[in-house]
């Protein structure tokens, strides 16, 4: 991978830490965010490890004032360049939720965070991306409305729902700059949020996903893929 320039949401631990890792190591300058930066451990360390490379930014990507201040903030860091990756990967999951029992917060937790979060903030970074460059928003199976079978995490389901469309109205909105927008499901991750039993680690499903972007064309953009890059169902 050649040398970029990357902001990874939600990167203090799981899938953006491991994104933030990976990129580093490919020769990427990162922007990493997270919602308590002083309190991101192995980002922060991370950071030690690669001075200059990686900067720690914060961000609440469901808060305005939030999304306001990492757009002041970030042409300090960028200097005269652009953004070659956007990835949304900040995301809440509600666990245990069981119909008639469903809050109305958690519903609205998650399509902020999930979906009108990430949207708003390619909208308001988009100054700052590159003509040609990628924004990826970290989906799931769950959000498939073709793929349900079961009732299970309906907030979760809803928002991750929501953010897929969010991810077509964007690659509609950036087409004409040649950004590709896309959606991927990184598989069930062991992750704090998919939990111990899960099959793939975070490093396998990473390195997956990068290897899907890298083979993105220009024709690929809206499209909702899988760790294999393949087209999975809306």
């Amino acid at each position: 991978m050649e040398p970029r320039h990357c902001l990874v949401t939600g990167a203090n631990r799981g899938l953006g830490l491991e994104f933030t890792r990976q990129l580093l190591a490919g020769g990427a300058r990162v922007v990493a965010t997270a919602r308590h930066p002083g309190r991101a451990t192995a980002l922060n360390a991370l950071a030690g490890e690669h001075p200059g490379r990686l900067h720690v930014l914060p961000l609440d990507v469901a808060v305005a004032r939030s999304r306001d201040e990492l757009l002041r903030e970030l042409p300090l860091v960028l200097g005269q360049r652009r953004l070659d990756l956007l990835l949304n990967n900040a995301g809440v999951l509600h666990g245990g939720e069981r119909f008639g029992q469903v809050a109305e917060a958690d519903l609205e937790t998650s399509v902020r965070t999930n979906a009108i979060g990430p949207f708003l903030l390619v909208q308001a970074l988009a100054g700052l991306l590159a003509d040609g460059g990628i924004v990826a928003n970290l989906s799931s199976e769950i959000g498939s409305i073709a793929l349900r079978r079961e009732f299970r995490t309906p907030s979760y389901a809803i928002g991750k729902a929501a953010q897929n469309m969010a991810t077509v109205m964007l690659s509609q909105a950036l087409q004409p700059r040649g950004i590709r927008v896309v959606a991927l499901h990184p598989g069930w991750v062991r992750t704090d949020m998919g939990g111990e039993r899960a099959p793939v680690l975070p490093a396998e499903a990473v390195a997956a996903l990068l290897q899907v972007l890298e083979r993105l064309g220009p024709t690929d953009s809206g499209l909702f893929l899988g760790p294999d890059g393949a087209v999975l169902p809306w």
